[in-house]
Order: structure tokens, then C-alpha cells, then sequence
């Protein structure tokens, strides 16, 4: 693995499938990042290219008890916080103000094998506004070296 200031840089693939209200939108990615761990903790670094916000940088944050957060820094800042069958906090920066929001995370699986280095992220969960459902996703991330 990296030491505490080592960053290796990996290729990414995401894919990412939403569920919002009665639309269904997939989205794929190939694309460089960064991989860094600090102590027992990984940080996967990437900047995601929309068609909305432009370029968004993105950390995931994968902690040695499992648990993963994922922020993305762009205009709209939103930090989500995923624990295997938990209901966690979060909130959502907009230009309009600070919104709370919820994750539920039914399968949370992360794999990390050292040689070759590479890792798997299955992350599946609900994103709720209060009482709301805003929507299902499902995350599937692999990187190598």
C-alpha cells in the first residue's frame, strides 16, 4: 500500500445508476485519479466532468471499519456518508442554502487487494430529503494501478 504522503495514480471505472421519481438515468465513467492512505484510512481522488457543473473534484474516503464518504466539491457541495444497513446524516450545499439529507445504505462492499494494488466499491442506497425519497442509486467503482 501507499505510505502517508505517497499518491499512486489509478485508472477508474464508474458506474453510476439513479432512480428519481419515474426516471432512470445511467451514467459511466473511465478516468484518472489518485490514490493516497493516511494511517489505515484509503482517500481515492478524481474530478468527475459534467455536462451541469463542469469539473467536480470527488473523495472517497474508505475507513478501516468499512464505513466510506463520499464528497464532491463542486458549486453544489454534498458530503454522503454510507454504513452498511444504517440511516447516516449529511448535508447538501447549494447556492439556495444548506439542505439536510439522509442516506440509507442496504449493500455497502469494499474490496482492496495490495498486489496489484486494485479495489471494488459496490455502494447501493436511498437518498432521502426529511420523510421524502429523493431517489435509489447504485455506485459500482473498480481501480488499478
Amino acid at each position: 500500500m501507499p505510505g502517508l504522503t505517497d499518491s499512486v495514480p489509478v485508472q477508474i471505472h464508474l458506474t453510476t445508476a439513479i432512480d428519481q421519481e419515474d426516471q432512470h438515468d445511467d451514467f459511466v465513467f473511465d478516468i484518472e485519479g489518485q490514490l493516497v492512505q493516511m494511517g489505515k484510512t484509503l482517500y481515492l481522488r478524481y474530478i468527475e466532468e459534467t455536462v451541469e457543473q463542469g469539473r467536480v473534484p470527488v473523495t472517497i474516503k474508505i475507513m478501516p471499519n468499512g464505513d466510506v464518504k463520499l464528497t464532491r466539491s463542486g458549486q453544489n457541495r454534498l458530503q454522503l456518508n454510507f454504513r452498511r444497513g444504517h440511516r447516516l446524516s449529511a448535508q447538501y450545499k447549494t447556492p439556495y442554502g444548506l439542505m439536510n439529507i439522509d442516506t440509507v445504505t442496504p449493500l455497502l462492499n469494499v474490496k482492496i487487494a495490495e498486489r496489484p494494488l486494485r479495489g471494488e466499491l459496490k455502494i447501493d442506497y436511498l437518498l432521502y430529503g426529511g420523510d421524502q425519497l429523493l431517489g435509489k442509486y447504485n455506485i459500482r467503482l473498480q481501480f488499478t494501478i
